[in-house]
């Protein structure tokens, strides 16, 4: 049975709170499994809880830039607490947006070293935030062994998709992929074994999505317009996108 993977959704966000059973049902039926990612420690346990619900719930922990900080001590405590039911670590990462002084994003990085340093020991996987940070990441990278390294939403240039590639990051394209001939020039350009697909719901995306906040149900359509640029059949898509979501979680 092939399945496919939303790489980045924020399952936990209180916006799908009252929509959580048909999500799963839907999940089922369309065969697609979620990484939910976490972006503080309440997220993080209510993630975790998630999980318990349904085994197509992969939970992943940690704090995401914006919520630097969060108490990380704590966050680092559940994840080892938890190192054999945690999927991965995220969303983590650096943003200039929400720093607004040189501490600020010092801190930002302290807290993504150290998450790192977990992941590492642990072997997991993680789901990186990098908005116009991709250059800072990259000098990260090669002092942590990580297998699954993705940059999520990646929106940087065509020499950066190089430099993420040499460095043997996985990258996520979304539903703006669909409209976008940005995001379309990108993924054409994309190795195609270190692509993934998502959502990063509950954002919402314009054009034929309509602003609606984003489900694990538009994968398709990601899917599709995937498949039309690589010149392939959907169902070699599908398997593609398996087989690179498998490596990427080193399931």
């Amino acid at each position: 049975m092939v399945w496919l993977f939303d790489a980045h959704v924020h399952l936990s966000d209180p916006e799908y709170v009252g929509d959580m059973d048909l999500i799963i049902n839907s999940m089922r039926k369309m065969k697609i499994k979620a990484c939910a990612v976490s972006v503080d420690n309440v997220s993080s346990n209510n993630t975790l809880d998630l999980a318990q619900k349904s085994d197509l719930v992969l939970p992943f922990v940690g704090i995401h830039p914006e919520k630097a900080f969060d108490d990380l001590e704590s966050n680092i405590g559940l994840i080892r607490k938890n190192s054999d039911r945690i999927c991965g670590i995220g969303e983590i990462g650096l943003d200039k947006t929400y720093a607004s002084s040189t501490e600020q994003f010092a801190r930002q990085k302290m807290v993504f070293t150290k998450l790192l340093e977990e992941a590492e020991a642990l072997k997991k996987p993680v789901s990186v935030h990098s908005r116009r940070t991709l250059d800072e990441i990259f000098q990260i990278i090669p002092s942590y062994r990580i297998s699954g390294f993705l940059l999520h939403w990646f929106d940087g240039s065509k020499k950066q998709l190089n430099t993420a590639t040499d460095l043997g990051c996985f990258v996520s394209y979304g539903p703006a992929t669909v409209y976008s001939k940005d995001k379309q020039v990108l993924v054409s350009n994309t190795e195609k074994n270190r692509l993934l697909v998502e959502t990063d719901g509950p954002v919402k995306f314009s054009h034929c999505f309509g602003m609606k906040a984003a489900h694990v149900s538009f994968i398709p359509s990601v899917v599709f317009c995937i498949a039309k640029i690589f010149g392939q059949t959907y169902d070699e898509t599908v398997s593609l996108l398996e087989q690179n979501s498998t490596n990427y979680l080193g399931i």
